[in-house]
């Protein structure tokens, strides 16, 4: 079976942030953090090189396929960043449409900037997201 390639790393959540070049961005990445760490009550980690977590869970599909991943997470990618969330169907739709400027996709959101979104939706995913991933993996 395949390694996963997004694990939990060591390395310094702010050492990354501080190479994002755009300012606009990185800003945003420090607020999303505090923002973040307040909702999900985690610090924050690094996973992969590029994706900032918060707290973790243990998932197992049928297929056998088996890893760990952040219950909530975020990266600051040059085009855009990244949300990442696991929403039950019926929260994704409600909240994706009160949102704001954002860009959807099958396991993550895409967003140009904070301001451009409404700031208590996206707590109120946050907050979905994790108890919704502790629901479907009861042992974390």
């Amino acid at each position: 079976m395949a390694k996963n390639k997004t694990t939990e790393t060591e390395n310094s959540v702010v050492d990354f942030i501080n190479l994002v070049p755009d300012e606009v961005k990185r800003n945003d990445a420090f607020e999303l953090i505090k923002m973040m760490q307040q909702q999900t009550g985690f610090e924050p980690k690094m996973w992969g090189p590029s994706i900032i977590g918060f707290g973790s869970y243990h998932y197992k599909y049928e297929s056998g396929h088996e890893g760990d991943a952040p219950l909530a997470a975020f990266s600051p990618r040059k085009a855009a960043i990244t949300l990442y969330f696991s929403l039950s169907a019926e929260d994704r739709e409600e909240l994706i449409a009160k949102l704001g400027k954002h860009k959807p996709s099958k396991g993550c959101i895409y967003i140009k900037k904070l301001a451009d979104i409404d700031l208590e939706i996206l707590k109120k995913m946050v907050l979905l997201s994790v108890k919704n991933l502790n629901k479907l993996y009861p042992s974390n």
